[in-house]
């Protein structure tokens, strides 16, 4: 009878307690907060608040700033809760600080996999439950936002696993982790990741989960499984075997209807699509959702079988727009390839007209491309060609002489397909254009800020050769050899496992080659040591099973833990239990399926950033009530930049990994290439102030308010690049830190 009692207890302040965490009516975006990665869930990096103004914009100084402590770049943004601001420093360090002061308040140290770039917060109805959320590897897990300490009742022991239903078996997935926080909505975490984008990765699904239990709530397949709406857009089994179709950026949400827009990326592979022909829905496609359900609304697919890498990779903007005396509220997205897509944010309808237009044909074996793509009648902000007139004219002779013969060889323009025959030179490359941080809006008056960069690539298909003609036929005799004496009763046939002993097809990848002689030396489990064998056939069957014995594993990080000085109340995060004999990653098609006799790859070919005669790289006003350019400025500094002849040009590869602030006072702050801060007139683009940090800033700026005081906070704490100044090293340069700003004398 008590045990029954207990239950119905439980069950009752459970169904309280999700009661309360849903509010009797979805709240606007409060821009005077920025307690989210983009300020609020809309991701429009605007501020409302009165202090900070155009004309004193100048006055701004160094209030304080909290060393990271760190030596290794730190990326991450941080957010405000109050007058608690939340960062990560300290070797991987979660660390709570004072607003006002940054005193040490408590650390959760060592959470080493820690999101890169932010966390969420989320409270109850009565604040009596704040949390913060955030993905520590492969999983998503919650802290306790006033003590610092795991919540162990989210999840499964503390934390959901994030590889599981990705249509992959779970021990198979080696990553899933956006470097990108989720976004909140109501009682919902809505997550993107970053599964990668090489053959055979996991899909890309989007998925909400419920903060106070771990509860998925729903899943959106972004590549369709049969019978939902899109699959006809691929093969039958493409679901089976295709990847990505991610949000490994930012989403946003309008809180008062209640609708969630995904920026989805490409699908894999993202250079050679013969085993996917077809438009292949949802990749490069904006979606809206229904926050609280999943379901999908509306969408418009800017690239259609896309074959460059151009992923939708930064922020929706919602906005309200004024067009032809008709009040819209819209979403406009900025794309990697320089042009800008504007819907009717309910609808989808575009509010400025897309035309499909016919592109050249595919010539690669088994590659069908797309026969047309939508452009916008909105201007481009970037160009699409590299010519001999377009080059940089800054170039050494012999610069100039190289790559005059490598354009005359290649082909060169928009929706160019690529070769295994001759180059291909993109404009924007895989980097962009646009890319993550580098939109934000002024939400009531219809203007959009990008940083924007002609940043190009240079592609080349290559057929990738099996191992085994990759090895010579003695080597292949000795591994096969060895297989059917040793190996072959247990792992099969065809190595893909029997009974107890898993598949080993591409083992070698998941191992260097000293793990793998330890492994044949000692054994593992049910599996003996084979001591006896050979030092050159163990380095023949390596190959044999796709390892490369001259290349060694990244990302294997020193998981030794350290506790920092300071508030340590916790460390490490909740548990992961480790998989029990892992699967190996997937690496061939299922069985039975059709596919291509070869596949092709390519590299991302960004080494050339500065290829194109400038401007390289500038900050970009739209007013998109008109359609029109209204303002840009060349944004970024490096040694190039600060010559006579090609000052105010902007800088190579100048906006990448750099943010903005806007303020409802018409300031606008912009980061840039060199450490550059700088603060314009939102309406015209006149240059207010500039700063020089003492460190690069690869993370996005934030702005809040405390106790009536205004501040802009900048994350310094990168490297400086071989080709710009190490500001690091000047007399009385800051430490490596969070930067934050405040007028002199304002309380």
């Amino acid at each position: 009878m008590k045990k029954k009692i207990t239950g119905v207890l439980v069950a009752l302040t459970s169904l309280f307690a999700y009661v309360a965490f849903v509010p009797d009516s979805p709240p606007a975006n409060d821009h005077s907060k920025w307690e989210h990665y983009g300020g609020t869930p809309d991701q429009s990096r605007f501020f409302k608040g009165s202090q900070i103004t155009k004309k004193n914009v100048d006055k701004l100084q160094v209030a304080w700033v909290y060393p990271t402590t760190d030596s290794v770049p730190n990326f991450f943004s941080p957010i405000v809760v109050d007058t608690i601001m939340y960062v990560m420093a300290k070797n991987y360090s979660l660390v709570a600080i004072n607003a006002l002061t940054g005193k040490e308040i408590w650390i959760h140290a060592n959470l080493q996999g820690l999101t890169r770039r932010g966390i969420n917060y989320w409270e109850s109805k009565d604040r009596k439950d704040r949390r913060l959320l955030f993905t520590l590897n492969n999983s998503l897990q919650a802290i306790d936002a006033l003590t610092g300490k795991s919540i162990m009742t989210f999840g499964k022991n503390g934390y959901v696993d994030m590889r599981e239903g990705l249509d992959r078996e779970v021990s198979s997935i080696r990553r899933i982790q956006a470097m990108m926080p989720g976004v909140i909505f109501e009682n919902l975490i809505i997550m993107g990741s970053a599964p990668g984008e090489a053959y055979f990765s996991p899909p890309g699904h989007v998925r909400a989960y419920n903060i106070v239990t771990g509860k998925q709530e729903w899943i959106f397949h972004t590549i369709p499984h049969p019978g939902e709406y899109g699959y006809e857009t691929w093969p039958k089994d493409a679901y089976k075997y295709v990847g990505a179709v991610n949000v490994w950026s930012e989403i946003s949400v309008d809180t008062k209807r209640g609708i969630a827009y995904l920026p989805l990326g490409s699908p894999t592979y993202d250079y050679y699509g013969a085993d996917r022909i077809g438009s292949n829905l949802f990749g490069n496609s904006l979606v809206a959702l229904d926050a609280r359900t999943g379901k999908r609304k509306w969408h418009f697919q800017t690239v259609h079988h896309d074959l460059w890498d151009y992923d939708l990779a930064s922020a929706p903007q919602l906005i309200t727009v004024n067009r032809k005396g008709k009040r819209i509220d819209a979403v406009a997205v900025a794309t990697k390839h320089g042009f800008m897509f504007v819907f009717d944010r309910v609808t989808g309808e575009p509010v400025f007209p897309i035309e499909e237009k016919p592109f050249p044909k595919s010539e690669m074996p088994g590659e069908q491309s797309w026969p047309t793509q939508p452009i916008p009648s909105l201007p481009s902000f970037t160009r699409h060609e590299v010519t001999l007139e377009t080059l940089n004219p800054y170039y050494s002779k012999a610069e100039k002489e190289k790559w005059t013969k490598r354009i005359a060889a290649a082909k060169s323009g928009l929706y160019v397909p690529l070769s295994d025959k001759y180059e291909t030179i993109a404009v924007p490359g895989a980097l962009g254009g646009v890319n993550f941080g580098n939109t934000a809006s002024d939400p009531e008056k219809g203007m959009m800020y990008i940083l924007a960069q002609e940043y190009p690539s240079v592609y080349k298909l290559e057929r990738i050769k099996p191992a085994t003609e990759l090895m010579s036929a003695d080597d292949v005799n000795k591994a096969k050899t060895l297989y059917a004496s040793t190996c072959r009763s247990c792992h099969g046939e065809n190595m893909t496992g029997a009974g107890i002993a898993p598949s080993i097809v591409n083992a070698g990848q998941r191992l260097n080659i000293d793990e793998f002689k330890g492994l044949l030396a000692s054994g593992r489990g049910q599996m003996p040591g084979f001591a006896h064998i050979q030092e050159e056939q163990v380095t023949a069957i390596y190959k044999f099973l796709g390892g490369n014995p001259n290349m060694r594993m990244f990302n294997r990080r020193n998981t030794e833990a350290k506790m920092p000085e300071g508030p340590v109340v916790a460390s490490g995060g909740a548990p992961i239990k480790p998989d029990v004999n892992p699967k190996a990653p997937m690496s061939e098609y299922p069985e039975g399926v059709d596919h291509p006799k070869d596949r092709y790859t390519t590299d991302y070919g960004t080494f050339w950033p500065g290829l194109l005669n400038p401007k390289w790289s500038r900050v970009v006003a739209y007013d998109l009530n008109t359609g029109t350019i209204k303002w840009e400025r060349p944004i970024g500094e490096d040694t190039l930049a600060m010559k006579k002849e090609t000052q105010n040009l902007g800088t190579p590869g100048g906006t990448q990994r750099k943010g903005i602030v806007v303020t409802s006072t018409g300031v606008l702050f912009c980061t840039a290439k060199g450490g550059k801060l700088y603060a314009y007139d939102s309406g015209n683009g006149k240059l207010l102030w500039e700063t020089t940090l003492s460190h690069e800033s690869n993370a996005q700026p934030i702005m809040y308010e405390a106790k009536g005081k205004q501040y802009l906070v900048v994350n310094a704490s990168s490297n400086f690049t071989q080709d710009g100044i190490n500001h690091a090293k000047k007399p009385g340069a800051l430490p490596r830190g969070y930067v934050v700003y405040a007028l002199s004398g304002k309380k």
